[in-house]
């Protein structure tokens, strides 16, 4: 069983980051109860296409997006703006040891289901809110994507081709890692809770923003700017505190060089036929690489450019000097050790007969993770867990149904 078994979450997240760390919880064996708005559920379901396609090969309504994180929860469809609603969802979080919710500060205490309100009722409920900003500061108020905030939280700075070149200027990342980030911090944030839970027997809040996210896992670049005071600037694939480290050009593609260390270059410069590179005092240790950048760099691209791609990484690898390929996503599901590690998952589907799912990295010694069941449809759970955590019978949860409380 996963390491998470007996453990229940309140799932009132949408979207990406509270899912993403929701679907992560479900993996490690949790149960989840993804509270979805009746008719349209999480806003995800619509941002296709990408569709999944039925057994007819028809487009389904399920998006690629939503799909790619869900999967293992419980979906219910409750209104909480409706009174009966608010009463279901506070019966269920007086049941859970987890709540998490992205709606915007105070958005969820106007219904009565504010930590202080859930608090009250539940004292052990460890209850974890995203939002862009944070609960409290000028901007808390305010509403925020992944991408502005990469861009207000200095990623695009350091992302993409430098000024001045064909190409230049700010990019963002091709997935929205400040939402993935967030939402793995909510993972760590949350496990800790719990087990801080076990010595206390409260639980307690989490106040998780994606500015303070995406500021706190830039890193080295921020130990450069703070040393230094010289903000860092876009240098597209090279690193700024390595040499060399970067993508060249090779006779048929590019490879990803990465040099991490002395011994590493030595042995790159002794393949490439100038083991004389590794012994000249402008090249012999990575400082001197760094300082010396613009001289080392285009021979490296000299010597790199006369080979092909595969050449270049069997000749190397067994020397231990880390270099691969740019794939795309064809041939990353191509790769041998992703076809080993299985890292491509199948689950049944209601619809499509199975879903393509990407596994969770993680790998335990003893607690094996169960992929139990697909992103479900919406609402697809919903009488089945209101009538085994709350006792609710047919005529109950018709008249809810009624009510337009639950869809």
């Amino acid at each position: 069983m996963g390491p998470l078994a007996g453990i229940k979450v309140l799932d009132l997240s949408r979207v990406l980051a509270g899912p993403w760390a929701t679907q992560a919880l479900a993996d490690f064996g949790a149960t989840v109860w993804k509270v979805e708005k009746p008719g349209s559920g999480d806003d995800t379901r619509s941002w296709g296409p990408p569709w999944l396609k039925d057994r007819d090969g028809r487009d389904t309504g399920e998006s690629a997006y939503y799909l790619s994180t869900n999967r293992g929860k419980h979906s219910l469809a409750i209104d909480i703006a409706n009174p009966d609603g608010q009463r279901l969802v506070r019966a269920l979080a007086a049941r859970a040891d987890v709540l998490v919710e992205n709606f915007k500060v105070g958005g969820l205490a106007k219904y009565g289901l504010g930590y202080a309100d859930l608090a009250t009722l539940n004292p052990r409920l460890v209850y974890c809110s995203i939002s862009a900003y944070g609960q409290d500061g000028p901007e808390a108020q305010g509403a925020g994507y992944d991408a502005m905030i990469q861009g207000k939280g200095g990623l695009m700075s350091l992302t993409g081709v430098p000024d001045g070149e064909p190409g230049g200027g700010p990019q963002k990342v091709g997935v929205a890692v400040v939402d993935l980030m967030t939402g793995m911090y909510a993972v760590a944030a949350i496990a800790a809770a719990l087990y801080e839970r076990t010595h206390s027997g409260l639980g307690q809040h989490i106040d998780l923003a994606l500015l303070d996210t995406q500021v706190g896992w830039l890193a080295n670049q921020n130990l450069n700017y703070l040393l230094t005071g010289k903000a860092p600037a876009r240098q597209g694939t090279a690193h700024p505190n390595i040499v060399p480290y970067q993508a060249f050009g090779t006779r048929d593609g590019h490879l990803m060089l990465a040099i991490g260390n002395d011994r590493q270059f030595a042995a790159f410069a002794e393949l490439a036929g100038r083991a004389e590179l590794a012994r000249d005092p402008r090249f012999a240790t990575n400082a001197a690489r760094v300082r010396h950048r613009a001289i080392l760099v285009p021979i490296v691209a000299g010597l790199l450019a006369a080979r092909g791609t595969r050449e270049w990484i069997e000749l190397l690898t067994p020397a231990a000097v880390p270099c691969g390929p740019i794939n795309d996503l064809a041939a990353v599901f191509d790769e041998p050790q992703v076809r080993h590690r299985q890292l491509r998952i199948d689950l049944a589907h209601p619809l499509s007969g199975e879903v393509p799912q990407v596994r969770n990295p993680t790998r335990y010694s003893r607690s094996a993770l169960e992929y139990r069941q697909a992103p479900p449809l919406l609402g697809e759970h919903t009488g089945a867990v209101l009538e085994a955590e709350l006792g609710l019978g047919p005529a109950e949860l018709a008249a809810l149904k009624g009510s337009g409380a639950v869809g």
